[in-house]
């Protein structure tokens, strides 16, 4: 893991990209600065035209012989280069929002940033891998992710496959002017947002889509895409949704409902509903190497397995936790081990082959109270971050962690920030870049985060890290707002830099000059 100084990054700081504090009668204030600029007319030669009255004055002004006499010189008229003063940065934390004032997000330091709205609430979504290419770094994008709903009654609820098109690059005020006119028009286009959807009883907790590996392709048609749900009603349910992609992509091709409006298989084995839900596999993109974890809120953890007939589900659940399980995730590189984290404020790391189904390791006191999310490293797999209910992010070096058994203390983490003020709802490594990560809080903020940079202060000098009196980390990127309870966040696979968001409003697709 590379480090950086703070001044690297200063160009795309903080505090230059949180959205605007706005009026919300700056549109009337304009309207009437439009018609006080109405003033007197000039031609192009600036020979100013006199009023009747300037004539008559005008008169008296000659002298005897008819001659006309300057009394004074009058200066010409120069236009006004006083810029507009520049609008206020809104932080979080610091700043507070009067009656009359609304966030503006300042398009200046997007690369990309679009608003979709859906019929109904997603809690839940997964990003879904397809054929146009991984490191995808021209316009319009195209993105496909699945989603669950939470409708207003179970029976209305569904799994939908959307496919997000147009995604063109935000329009700035200062492009340049000589660009093709198509190309302008282009800019200016609205996402499209279609879908297929399969109906789904219950609201969906969490929804996880199958792992393909990076450089294999979307699978054929006639082989099965999984994903996993977890409805409230407590059984997951795994569903093969490669159809609903075939449908959005082929015009006329006709789905078979046989095969999608079923599920392929449902674990019964919990009790509850759960949240907590991760795939892994050992087979590449073959079926038959998929192993899903899932955890409810009675503090039970099942595995089910796939084999030559289908899905199977072990019957003795791991029961370390004590409160309910609120993440998962499988270890990036040992296809054995498992982490979880629970309400009980506490990390675990497990090995499926321990006899008992008990954990090995763990950080009992990993949070002042519920460990919310996880998100292991895939290129340090020895670094797990961890969000809590307090608001806190945790960076754990679980080389640290102590086995189960012995009465070493819980190891320090390697990093902790309290920038948000709620409960954190969502944290992901970015996929490639191995320092960093992103993060979303029921404060309404998506977070872009970068372990790499350090304060220099032979580099920054006398450079304020506050503002209004709250300390700025260095190694904050990026803040962005403007979303209704934001619930989970992952950024795109196959384009580098993309977050896609999820909220009470709808999704968010954005990608940021910083990272």
């Amino acid at each position: 893991m590379s480090k950086r100084s703070v001044t690297e990054v200063q160009a795309s700081s903080t505090s230059q990209q949180e959205p605007r504090k706005t009026p919300r009668s700056e549109s009337k204030q304009k309207e009437h600065a439009v018609d006080d600029e109405m003033g007197e007319f000039e031609d192009g030669w600036e020979d100013e035209y006199e009023s009747d009255e300037e004539v008559v004055d005008a008169e008296s002004g000659k002298a005897e012989d008819g001659m006309d006499v300057d009394d004074e010189v009058l200066p010409a008229i120069e236009e006004s280069e006083e810029q507009p003063p520049a609008p206020d940065v809104y932080i979080p934390g610091v700043h507070r929002l009067e009656k009359d004032e609304i966030l503006e997000p300042d398009d200046s330091v997007y690369i990309m940033r679009h608003n979709m709205s859906v019929n109904w609430p997603c809690l839940s979504f997964d990003v879904l891998r397809d054929n146009l290419g991984d490191q995808r770094q021209r316009y319009p994008a195209t993105a496909y992710i699945v989603a669950g709903t939470q409708a207003d009654v179970a029976k209305n609820n569904e799994v939908s496959v959307y496919k997000m098109s147009s995604l063109q690059k935000t329009q700035k005020e200062n492009d340049s002017d000589d660009e093709e006119d198509d190309d302008d028009d282009a800019l200016d286009e609205d996402p499209l947002l279609e879908y297929r959807s399969i109906p789904h009883l219950g609201g969906v907790n969490r929804i996880r889509a199958q792992p393909l590996p990076a450089s294999s392709p979307l699978p054929p048609v006639s082989q099965p895409y999984y994903v996993a749900s977890w409805s409230e009603t407590g059984k997951v349910h795994i569903w093969d949704v490669r159809p609903l992609i075939e449908a959005l992509d082929v015009p006329g091709y006709t789905i078979d409902k046989s095969r999608t409006h079923a599920p392929a298989f449902t674990v019964n084995s919990h009790s509850a509903e759960g949240f907590a839900m991760d795939w892994a596999s050992s087979g590449g993109a073959n079926p038959s190497g998929l192993r899903l974890l899932t955890g409810d809120i009675h503090s039970k953890i099942y595995l089910t397995t796939t084999t030559a007939t289908g899905f199977n589900t072990l019957g003795q659940p791991f029961t370390s936790h004590t409160s309910s399980i609120e993440d998962l995730q499988w270890s990036p590189s040992e296809p054995t081990v498992f982490a979880s984290c629970s309400a009980d404020q506490s990390v675990q790391i497990w090995d499926v082959r321990m006899k008992g189904r008990q954990s090995v390791a763990g950080i009992e006191k990993a949070h002042q109270s519920d460990v919310n999310v996880i998100s292991w490293n895939r290129a340090t797999t020895y670094l797990l971050l961890s969000g809590g209910d307090e608001g806190g992010i945790k960076v754990w070096d679980l080389r640290n962690v102590k086995k189960k058994g012995t009465s070493a203390p819980d190891p320090s983490p390697v990093a902790a920030y309290n920038w948000h003020s709620a409960p954190i709802t969502s944290i992901e490594w970015h996929p490639t870049e191995d320092s960093i990560f992103a993060a979303s809080g029921a404060d309404e903020q998506v977070t872009l985060w970068d372990l790499a940079v350090e304060q220099d202060d032979e580099e920054t000098g006398a450079m304020d890290s506050t503002e209004g009196g709250r300390e700025v980390p260095p190694q904050l990127l990026f803040v962005h707002q403007g979303q209704k309870d934001v619930k989970e966040i992952h950024w795109h696979p196959q384009i580098p830099g993309a977050v896609i968001s999820t909220a009470y409003d709808g999704f968010n697709v954005f990608k940021t000059i910083s990272v």
